[in-house]
């Protein structure tokens, strides 16, 4: 837990000791009063009155500084005080001031109703299948009933850590590891219900629950990574195949274009002479059935013959 989250846990814990608090206002008027029966008991002194009378006098004002430091208490906008009447159930107090009876009256635990946020985890959990994870959440919940909080368990903190480590490992032993890294949505749901189900006799309500971080094993990590790697090749070499279907079906249709149009085939042999040419300044034809067919020698030499006649010039 973090410091905050155990500071309110001693905070929470039952007894008097751990739940007393001094109010400011209480202290004030503690001072106050204590100061002005030492000024009034030194005043006597002074003009020599009895000291039976100045007893009398100082030791009530200082039990009733006392009585009013102890009976007036204040509880933050987002606390309730828990009052015990003899050991018994008396009832709620606050926000704000109020009054308890000395001895009397103890202060069983202050309920903080806002938003609480408690991290937990479940290390080296076995998967469905097998595969051992650590998974790292966070729970929202609050106080909804502080009578309950109060009264069913002891320490109502620890208790919803506790059982929400239990869920999480619950959910984890029920889940294959590919569920557990695509539904973290559907795990989170699953989570809140279980822990909900399970803290609401004692008053509280879970309002979310977060996944953080899913650990795997290195090993499996690695593995995992080259199973990918090796899918994208799959898939690239598909795509790469599949565009030199297509491809070929493109020139399958071309070449019935040509087909008993010799003209139109002699001028795209030119047109592909004359783009070689263009690009890399010269063109090496290895004879062929092909060349042939497209009469790429004889194309060629008229070629040659013109550059040979530009440079005469």
């Amino acid at each position: 837990m973090t410091d905050n989250g155990m500071a309110g846990s001693r905070r929470g814990k039952t007894g008097a000791g751990a739940t007393y608090r001094v109010s400011p206002i209480g202290y004030f008027l503690f001072m106050t009063i204590v100061t002005l029966v030492v000024i009034a008991a030194v005043v006597m002194d002074y003009a020599r009155v009895p000291d039976v009378i100045i007893a009398a006098v100082t030791i009530p004002g200082i039990l009733l500084a006392t009585s009013i430091m102890a009976s007036l208490k204040m509880a933050n906008q987002w606390e309730k005080a828990v009052i015990l009447r003899m050991g018994k159930f008396r009832g709620l107090r606050g926000p704000g001031m109020f009054w308890i009876l000395p001895v009397v009256d103890t202060i069983a635990a202050w309920i903080d109703h806002r938003v609480m946020v408690t991290p937990f985890n479940a290390e080296k959990t076995l998967t469905k299948d097998t595969v051992p994870v650590d998974v790292d959440a966070v729970l929202f919940w609050m106080v909804w009933d502080a009578e309950k909080a109060s009264l069913e368990v002891e320490n109502y903190r620890q208790a919803i850590a506790w059982a929400a480590q239990t869920a999480l490992r619950e959910i984890i032993g029920q889940m294959t590891l590919a569920d557990i890294l695509v539904g973290r949505a559907k795990m989170d749901a699953d989570l809140q219900k279980i822990i909900d189900e399970r803290t609401t006799p004692w008053g509280v309500t879970v309002q979310s629950v977060e996944i953080r971080d899913i650990i795997i094993p290195q090993d499996l990590e690695d593995a995992m990574s080259r199973q990918a790697q090796a899918e994208r090749e799959r898939q690239a070499r598909v795509i790469l195949g599949e565009s030199e279907r297509q491809i070929a079906d493109s020139f399958a249709e071309a070449s019935k274009a040509y087909h008993g149009n010799p003209t139109a085939l002699h001028l795209r042999a030119m047109n592909m002479l004359f783009e070689g040419l263009k690009e890399k300044g010269a063109l090496v034809i290895v004879p062929s059935s092909a060349v042939d067919t497209m009469n790429l020698g004889g194309l060629v030499g008229l070629a040659t013959l013109e550059k040979q006649l530009v440079k005469k010039e």
